[in-house]
């Protein structure tokens, strides 16, 4: 007895191990509780300390935002007093009516060259002087609008620069504004002087303020120096710039002279165009705070990085950092005390079911004995493991019992499938002969209906191609009969032919004796013409006496010239008609011969036409012997056919029986398999079932 319980001891021992090692620790009860409890105290805390920071983040940032707001629309409106003083100074030299008397001085054509120097010594004076009184107007340049005048400059202008700024499009577009302000966009190495300063222009139409007329173009180079000590004295905080960009985002005045013109990082699309007042958007790690100049199109932006505005919300992040970590360490000892208090014990009763679960009934719980819920479930655990081991007594009596029934069951079912095979097999041999002898019948009925559909269609051909003889037969007549017509007609056009040659070419020689006839015509035409001016010379010798027969004798030589006239026109006309009969006569000798061959082939139609004819009428001949033996063969078909579908239908039904008694005996024989597989199953399961209970220790 000693040995038998060390063997239990140590059994029971190894399989608490085992299902030990098996278990994954992750997903045991007290490593989930474990989870929940530290990541719920650790989220909250965390979660507070992130909705701090961010609200002081917000905060901060709205507060430095609405003081740089401020801050950029005071830059704003110094930067727009800047502007507007140059625009008043483009507009002070517009309204100088000396100016516009030096312009007209050098306009005028009645000037001298001397007079005309000094005005634009003048002029170029008035604009130094311009110059002089504003630090950041490094050149100043009178562009020409009408081609014939000189450029004026002033300053550090450059002619030849100058010059080329007259081909930019800028030009046209301060022309076409009528005396409005054009503001030039910024140029790294300098509008109109040599330096390497950037700058930018103001540009304006200089009009006549009595004539209304416009000769020069003002253009003053202004520095962007100016502005940017401007720019210099705002600061928006550390790390922050203040940079002004036109409405393409090109920088027009930057702290580094190399970044005029080019693309600026950020976008101001989704800013208000119409609006003066500063606007604030987030791109990005910067804060863009911007505001459009007035006096043009541009845009004085300021971009703070957002890092340094809410450098002093660190404070709260550090803070939420350590309250994290005392956070967790005090959810770590909640979680032990929870672990020992619940887990440990969930997992001996663990233990204590996979013991069941391997068949030892005989286990029960040793946990001390509590009043939670704990308690309550090991009580259970032990009342379940009594009504197994009583069910499974019970279920091994009723399975040895179940065995000997199934054992006697199979041999019955064995001899009665070992039967019905037998019987079945017989059935199907006798319906699958049944079977081909329908399957052949119904074959030789089809062939037999398809032969009879084939001598229809073959005795509907041959009534087809009689009645098609017949119709060749008598299309084969009336073309002989219109053959031997037409050579008739053709016989009587060859006759009509030789007989308009015949008269053409009498014709021809009638119009022989016209011409003849003409030139007779022609020679007492002219001999009458000489004795006219033979009487006209008479008559102009006997003076007075003469008159009346000179009279004569010019009316006889005007009807002379008139007959010559008409004796021409005869001819020509008889020469065009000779030459049309000539050319009728070798139409008419070349169509003679093809009339003859027209006969001829003619006549060798009417031949074939009658050789056909003959052909026909043995054809048709032919074709009413192969009609008559075409209706014997078709009587013949009828009667095959109705012996072909008498064996068709025998053998129908008798194929139909023969399936009838197959189909009954596979009923017969599927019942007694299916009864053999029961039985086969009944007296498995008795044994898997005998073998379960076996691994129980009750």
């Amino acid at each position: 007895m000693g040995t038998k319980s060390k063997e239990k001891d140590s059994a029971k021992a190894e399989r608490k191990k085992s299902a030990s090692l098996n278990m994954n620790p992750l997903r045991s009860v007290g490593t989930k509780l474990f989870v929940y409890i530290f990541g719920g105290i650790l989220a909250c805390v965390i979660a507070m300390g992130v909705m701090a920071f961010n609200e002081s983040k917000r905060i901060i940032e709205t507060k430095v935002s609405e003081s740089s707001q401020q801050t950029i629309n005071q830059l704003a409106v110094n930067l727009d007093n800047i502007m507007k003083k140059y625009d008043d100074i483009t507009l002070q030299v517009m309204v100088d009516s000396d100016f516009h008397s030096m312009v007209d001085t050098i306009l005028n054509n009645q000037s001298g060259e001397y007079e005309r120097f000094e005005a634009q010594k003048d002029i170029s004076s008035k604009l130094q002087s311009i110059i002089f009184g504003n630090d950041h107007i490094t050149g100043i340049a009178l562009l020409p609008v009408h081609t014939g005048l000189n450029i004026i400059t002033a300053g550090s202008a450059q002619q030849s620069k100058v010059e080329a700024l007259l081909e930019e499009p800028w030009v046209e577009e301060v022309k076409e504004m009528n005396g409005r302000t054009l503001w030039l966009d910024s140029r790294p190495a300098g509008l109109t002087s040599a330096n390497s300063t950037a700058s930018f222009g103001v540009a304006r139409v200089l009009k006549n303020t009595t004539s209304s007329v416009a000769q020069y173009i003002l253009l003053l180079d202004i520095s962007t120096s100016g502005i940017k000590d401007e720019l210099n004295k705002v600061s928006l905080g550390e790390g922050s710039r203040i940079s002004i960009v036109n409405a393409d985002h090109n920088y027009m005045i930057h702290n580094d002279n190399s970044k005029v013109m080019t693309k600026a990082p950020f976008s101001l699309d989704g800013s208000d165009a119409n609006s003066v007042s500063a606007n604030i958007e987030e791109v990005g790690d910067v804060l863009l705070i911007h505001n459009r100049l007035a006096h043009n199109n541009w845009y004085l932006v300021g971009d703070i990085p957002v890092q340094e505005l809410v450098k002093d919300a660190d404070v709260i992040r550090s803070l939420t950092i350590n309250l994290s970590i005392i956070a967790a360490l005090i959810a770590i000892g909640i979680a032990a005390i929870v672990i020992v208090t619940i887990g440990r014990p969930l997992i001996k009763l663990r233990d204590l079911m996979q013991e069941g679960a391997k068949g030892d009934l005989t286990v029960r719980s040793t946990i001390a004995k509590r009043k939670d819920e704990i308690g309550q479930l090991s009580e259970s655990f032990d009342q379940m493991m009594s009504q197994i081991k009583q069910l499974a007594v019970q279920t091994k009596s009723s399975a040895d019992a179940v065995l000997t029934t199934s054992t006697t069951l199979t041999e019955a079912s064995t001899k009665t499938a070992i039967s019905a095979k037998e019987i079945a097999v017989a059935t199907e041999e006798i319906a699958k002969g049944s079977t081909s002898l329908a399957v052949e019948a119904e074959r030789g009925n089809e062939i037999t209906l398809m032969i009879n559909d084939q001598m229809k269609q073959v005795l509907a051909a041959n009534e087809q191609m009689t009645q098609s003889v017949y119709e060749v037969e008598q299309a084969s007549g009336k073309g002989t009969a219109y053959m031997a017509e037409l050579i008739e007609k053709t016989g009587a056009t060859e006759f009509m032919t030789r007989e308009m040659v015949n008269k053409v070419d009498a014709l021809k020689e009638s119009t022989r004796s016209i011409v003849q006839i003409l030139d007779v015509l022609n020679a007492v035409t002219k001999q009458t013409n000489i004795l006219s001016l033979n009487a006209t010379i008479e008559a102009s010798r006997a003076g007075q006496a003469g008159r009346g027969f000179m009279v004569v004798a010019n009316e006889i030589r005007e009807l002379a010239d008139q007959s010559t006239q008409s004796i021409d026109v005869v001819a020509q006309i008889t020469d065009r008609i000779q030459s049309e009969i000539v050319e009728t006569v070798d139409v008419l000798s070349k169509a003679y011969p093809m009339f003859q061959e027209q006969i001829h082939s003619v006549k060798e139609a009417n031949v074939i036409f009658e050789n056909v004819q003959q052909q026909m009428g043995s054809l048709i001949a032919k074709l009413e012997e192969v009609t008559s033996s075409v209706n014997k063969l078709e009587a013949s078909q009828l009667v095959l056919n109705e012996a072909m579908t008498n064996v068709s239908a025998v053998a129908e039904e008798s194929s139909a029986t023969s399936e009838e008694v197959a189909s009954l005996s596979s009923e017969q024989l599927s019942v007694s398999d299916n009864l053999v597989v029961l039985s086969t199953e009944l007296s498995q399961v008795s044994n898997a079932l005998k073998e379960t209970l076996a691994q129980f220790k009750v």
